[in-house]
């Protein structure tokens, strides 16, 4: 969440005028992140979250309007768009589509236990239950195919050794699923469930944010990626108390099957290959900007070098 789109007072309070959500009282940008522009918004009735989306066909927002409503309405806490006085959620401001949502309780971890852990695994997997069976679909813009490109791209760029050739054997896998779609659970997967993207108000987790990466995918995917942010050392490896807990919270709901417990090393690999890649682009086309974080592409460099061998294993029922 960061501010690449300004907007002035004025300018938020003419966007407000078109809801009946009382009069504007302060705002401020929210600085931190790497994609869409967040602001929080305190009016005379409430908190809210206005962002201005800067990545993305506008054509799929109805997408994520409609799964935030599908969500809400399964009991997950998620924000959802504020419709207008003429029912409308998705607006404009300054040039972008821009939804305005509730703002949720609570505050992000930076330093989660087990217990959070097993929350998150917990939260993830009544998502997944959620949207197993929605008609919704989404193709992730930063899929596979996007993978294999921009991955053979940073393999011509590295020295030879350990890091590239495991690069090249986990391009491979990525191209055989090209070819060959794995058997492996799908659902609507949030793809970004990062601690900045989920909120805790003591010890209970009271918000799932953020859903502008999520797509039509394998739930495992998801899963590994949640595990690469909340389970990992000082060191960059999977914590072993909190990796179990997460994976038993979600297996307790969703057990793992086969399947998954085969294909678990790659996926871990290829989550943190996304963001390694993603977090490379980024940097290179905000370095220098103010308001903007640059987040280390090296993070999950480490990452993913550091699952080169992977000890902990999904939970399977007996």
């Amino acid at each position: 969440m960061s501010v690449f789109t300004p907007v002035s007072r004025d300018e938020l309070d003419a966007f407000l005028g078109a809801f009946e959500l009382g009069r504007l009282l302060d705002y401020q940008g929210i600085d931190g992140g790497s994609e869409n522009s967040n602001f929080f918004v305190a009016t005379s009735s409430g908190e809210f979250v206005l962002t201005l989306i800067e990545r993305g066909p506008e054509q799929a927002l109805g997408f994520f309007i409609q799964l935030l409503a599908e969500l809400q309405s399964a009991g997950l806490p998620v924000p959802y768009a504020i419709a207008d006085r003429n029912g409308q959620c998705l607006q404009h401001l300054n040039g972008r589509p821009a939804l305005l949502q509730p703002r949720l309780p609570g505050k992000h971890l930076s330093t989660p236990n087990a217990s959070d852990c097993r929350a998150v695994g917990t939260a993830l997997a009544q998502l997944h239950q959620a949207t197993s069976k929605s008609t919704l679909e989404r193709r992730s813009d930063r899929g596979l195919d996007w993978l294999a490109e921009q991955g053979k791209a940073l393999a011509v760029e590295l020295a030879e050794g350990d890091l590239r050739a495991q690069l090249q054997q986990t391009l491979e896998q990525i191209d055989q699923w090209r070819q060959t779609p794995p058997s492996l659970p799908r659902a609507i997967v949030h793809a970004d469930l990062f601690r900045d993207n989920v909120m805790f108000d003591g010890h209970h987790l009271s918000g799932i944010i953020d859903f502008y990466n999520a797509h039509t995918g394998i739930t495992l995917y998801d899963v590994a990626i949640a595990c690469n942010d909340w389970c990992l050392t000082t060191e960059q490896q999977l914590d072993p108390a909190r990796t179990r807990a997460l994976l038993g919270s979600y297996a307790a709901l969703r057990p793992f099957t086969p399947a998954e417990a085969e294909a678990w090393p790659a996926l871990l690999r290829i989550a943190a290959l996304r963001f390694w890649l993603s977090r490379q682009q980024a940097a290179a086309a905000h370095q220098g900007q103010t308001g903007v974080l640059v987040k280390d592409p090296g993070h999950f460099q480490r990452i993913f070098a550091n699952h080169q061998q992977v000890s902990i294993n999904l939970p399977l029922a007996l």
